[in-house]
């Protein structure tokens, strides 16, 4: 995403804001869930690079009864007046983020160019899970995209694992792997005016073989596929093997 450097001090006013969001954490969980108790080390806020007067922000809310390795959690994303740090608009989600076999390991803001329509752009939550398998290893982030829809935010991409790791191995040296990358890129609009959405998919099968004084590695050929998500209803259709199940 290309930016235009327009001076120093409009530099600093997002770096600044970034600084200091975290502060209205408290603020905002309180504000919405009254005694609830916020994921500190897996919130993330920042300072939106298409409008710097907003803030956006998602919060994970442990659910009652979680243990260390299995349990939900609630996620409200919300969105912020940058100064005040006043609610704009916001999306509660019950039991978005599960683990069980699965680590939740992080979250993070996409604010890359997602200019759906000429008045809409979206941002993006990106939540990461992993195995806790040593012989068969798992890691996946998946893709969330939401618009500001009134007081409310909307779902618009619902899940779209951007890449995924698995593997099957002795634990030394033997054994497969695979790994799928993908991209996002904007399509022409359709009949509802939203951009489609063009996924671009790389995928890498890798064979581990013991030598007699190391341990060889071989990738096969990738494979790579393309295909366009139409928006239909509200919401683009994610082809259910690309969409995070957990």
């Amino acid at each position: 995403m290309n930016r235009t450097l327009i001076g120093l001090a409009a530099l600093l006013v997002p770096a600044l804001a970034h600084a200091g969001c975290e502060d209205h954490y408290a603020q905002w969980t309180q504000q919405l869930h009254p005694g609830r108790t916020l994921d500190t080390e897996h919130a993330a806020c920042k300072v939106w690079p298409a409008n710097e007067a907003l803030t956006i922000a998602a919060l994970p809310l442990p659910q009652k009864g979680n243990s260390e390795d299995q349990g939900s959690d609630d996620l409200e994303v919300l969105v912020a007046d940058t100064k005040t740090g006043a609610i704009v608009a916001h999306r509660f989600q019950p039991a978005a983020i599960t683990y069980d076999a699965m680590r939740f390991e992080k979250l993070e803001l996409d604010t890359a160019r997602y200019q759906l329509t000429p008045a809409s752009r979206a941002f993006g939550v990106r939540v990461s899970h992993g195995g806790s398998s040593r012989v068969s290893p798992y890691d996946a982030t998946a893709l969330s995209l939401y618009v500001i829809d009134g007081g409310s935010l909307r779902v618009v991409l619902d899940r779209l694992v951007m890449s995924e790791s698995t593997g099957d191995w002795d634990g030394n040296c033997a054994g497969s792997f695979d790994a799928t990358t993908r991209t996002l890129d904007l399509g022409p609009a359709g009949k509802d005016g939203y951009a489609a959405l063009k996924v671009t998919e790389k995928s890498v099968h890798t064979i581990n073989t013991p030598t007699k004084d190391d341990c060889a590695s071989k990738d096969q050929p990738a494979k790579r596929v393309s295909v366009t998500l139409g928006y239909r209803n509200g919401q683009y259709g994610v082809p259910k093997g690309m969409q995070y199940s957990d």
